[in-house]
């Protein structure tokens, strides 16, 4: 017939058979639903998958949420946001038999959501006079239904709450239903007690198992949602908090992949948890104090913000005013609050201690503490040479005394010793303490350092890196006093500013290259055995798919003390490449050619790094350098011209060998064939008699 297309029957059929299809898709879901509400029945289905990581059978990509140099910027953004909280977090939960303790708990933390969406909307998306779509709701176990938490505890319902959200506001559902949900919070008594440092401070793997209940049931909720809000049906946070810490966990998957067996819903959920879901866990950190109010510019609470920013950004988009406008003018408001802190009267007071004006910028109550009055507020506390740490992780308490400051070029750290070990020196890292980010970027490179390369050499401590050209821990954990060699230390709380800051300790000590070539000892036989050294060190952890990325002379420290054979040790992992989206620090000298053009490391990027380290370190030309193209102009003329080669031939044949095989890998995807030059190297070292 005219005028009728020849496929229409087949096409309407197909139309026809995939509307089918879907509204079949969507009943199960429901269904699958309705039957998915036991939280425990998920855990034990979960337990074996659990067990093989607490005994490290198993590795799964669990990656942080965010990275800490985005959390700089959006504590930077923050700095002229109010947050006020009315309600302040008990000291502890379940601290006593009585349910009060428990039922301010949970007020507090609805007051202190309502109190983050609030500040948040207000500064990143809302006019005016906008109304905040949102609401805060809590969850009632028995019935996964929501209940203001101070409706629930009216009803006697607060034994079964088991969980706080943000809520968008819904006229036509007032009471709340699962595909309304923002972000979720689970309050629990434990979150910090059970976090530890050998865990990188990460929230307990069956806590972490009953938040993942609870996100797969809102990305089950949100897949089968007929409202028209643009919620990421794909990704969840939620919350981790106790009554002083916190953490974050993001849950991210694709629910196509979830067999929705309505005769085995556990099953199937924990089938696509360990094999479809990408889950981020935070470390868990402080947000309240002992006052119980928020500490909101601490890295536990900003975690949390940062959490509930981007929740927010599923439903309402790119902000109005972005994270990067407001950090922009962190100068000119640190600057302001400079203006306003002036010390006022500096008579003494009664009690023979200066104090300082009252600050009016804060609404919140600040605790102070009377042997931090006399510090100068504008001055960071330092550690000096007999210093004394103790130190703590859950398990151990030491006790170390600092006996020498080392600067690297980038950062300041320490060669100390342990009180009880006095002849054993090894290099402690202090992160500095969270409130001290502000006042100097360095502070926050201590901070990261750290913190990253504590989870570097647990990573190869993990994995089982067994090689003397590497540093090993020697401990990590937390300070617990600090104070010069005069003062006792105890065991007792501490609030100086240093408490809680996180320490690493490693081993071996030893000279850098920087200082030998500075006393001119960094000879022909040096250079051998420190490239033979430093090779096997990126072979070893090139097998573990980890990349140094930093190597420079004061990153090769010369070891002599307490061995036969003297050797060389390669530290500065806090740079390290785990994995591809990780950046490449860029050092002028000594950074790859890919490093500078890509911001990203090839497989022989640590050897080409290395080559510039003896290049430089046995006398070669340093070139002024100012930018990036200058580095590379240089690099490119360098190897072209064959300086490089022939600055190394003066040392020895085989370095000028090795030179010339570098070169011939550089920027492209081959590996470093570790073993043929280790073996050269060692044929040299073994000629030469050292």
């Amino acid at each position: 017939m005219e005028g009728v297309s020849p496929g229409r029957d087949s096409v309407e059929s197909a139309t026809k058979k995939s509307s089918i299809s879907s509204g079949g898709r969507t009943q199960d879901r429901k269904e699958f639903l309705h039957r998915f509400v036991d939280s425990e029945i998920l855990k034990a289905n979960l337990t074996d998958w659990i067990e093989d990581i607490a005994e490290e059978n198993v590795a799964p990509a669990f990656d942080v949420p965010f990275e800490l140099i985005d959390l700089q910027k959006f504590d930077y953004a923050l700095e002229g946001v109010p947050f006020q909280q009315l309600i302040r977090m008990p000291s502890s939960i379940y601290a006593s038999t009585s349910s009060t303790v428990e039922a301010t708990a949970y007020l507090a933390l609805e007051d202190f959501l309502h109190a983050s969406v609030n500040g948040l909307w207000e500064a990143f998306w809302g006019q005016e006079n906008d109304l905040l779509p949102f609401y805060i709701s809590s969850l009632y176990d028995g019935n996964l239904r929501f209940y203001q938490a101070e409706k629930a505890i009216a009803k006697g319902k607060l034994g079964g709450l088991c969980a706080t959200a943000i809520m968008l506001k819904n006229p036509r559902h007032p009471q709340g239903k699962w595909d309304d949900i923002i972000e979720l919070a689970l309050l629990r008594p434990d979150i910090g007690s059970l976090a530890s440092v050998e865990n990188e401070s990460k929230p307990s793997l069956s806590i972490v198992a009953e938040a993942l209940f609870f996100a797969l049931r809102v990305l089950v909720a949100r897949s089968i949602s007929r409202s028209n809000i643009p919620l990421s049906l794909k990704s969840i946070f939620v919350l981790l908090v106790d009554s002083q810490y916190g953490g974050v966990i993001k849950v991210e998957g694709d629910l196509n992949k979830l067999e929705f067996d309505l005769n085995n819903v556990y099953e199937s959920a924990a089938s696509w948890i360990k094999n479809h879901a990408r889950i981020a866990i935070s470390p868990v950190d402080k947000i309240w104090n002992k006052l119980g109010n928020a500490n909101w510019g601490d890295i536990g609470a900003l975690q949390v913000l940062y959490a509930t920013f981007h929740s927010i950004t599923q439903y309402a988009g790119v902000p109005k005013n972005s994270v990067e406008d407001l950090a922009a003018d962190h100068s000119s408001r640190l600057q302001t609050r400079r203006i306003e802190r002036q010390v006022g009267d500096t008579r003494v007071n009664g009690d023979g201690l200066f104090h300082l004006q009252h600050r009016t910028a804060s609404p919140e109550i600040v605790e102070v503490q009377e042997e931090s009055i006399e510090v100068d507020a504008q001055r960071p506390v330092k550690l000096e040479v007999g210093s004394i740490l103790l130190v703590e992780d859950s398990s151990w308490q030491n006790v170390y005394q600092i006996d020498e400051i080392v600067n690297d070029g980038e950062i300041l750290f320490y060669i100390a010793s342990s009180v009880d070990d006095p002849g054993k020196a090894m290099f402690l890292y202090v992160g500095s303490h969270p409130s001290q980010l502000e006042p100097a970027y360095e502070d926050m490179k201590l901070w990261y350092q750290v913190q990253r390369q504590t989870k570097v050499l647990s990573i190869m401590k993990q994995k089982g890196l067994s090689c003397k050209y590497l540093p090993q821990i020697s401990a990590s954990g937390r300070v617990v006093h600090p104070g010069p060699c005069r003062e006792p230390y105890s065991n007792s709380n501490c609030d100086h500013p240093w408490c809680g800051t996180p320490v690493l300790v490693t081993s071996p000590v030893g000279r850098t290259v920087a200082d030998m070539v500075r006393a001119g000892t960094f000879g022909v036989d040096e250079a051998i055995r420190c490239c033979h050294d430093c090779l096997s060190a990126l072979s070893a952890t090139a097998s573990a798919g980890i990349r140094h990325g930093d190597i420079r002379p004061e990153n090769v420290v010369y070891v002599k003390s307490g061995v036969s054979q003297p050797f060389y040790v390669l530290i500065g992992w806090g740079h390290a490449i785990l994995e591809e989206r990780d950046r490449a620090v860029l050092n002028l000298h000594f950074s790859s050619t890919s490093a500078l053009q890509e911001g990203k490391l090839c497989p022989a990027s640590d050897a080409e790094s290395l080559v510039y380290m003896l290049y430089f370190s046995f006398g070669g030309d340093l070139p002024l350098l100012d930018s990036v193209e200058g580095a590379l102009q240089w690099r490119e003329m360098s190897w072209s011209r064959r300086l490089i080669q022939q600055k190394l031939g003066d040392i020895s044949a085989v370095l000028k060998a090795f030179a010339d095989y570098v070169d011939s890998l550089c920027g492209t995807p081959y590996p470093v064939d570790y073993e043929i030059w280790l073996r050269r190297l060692k044929r040299q070292i073994s000629a030469d008699g050292s």
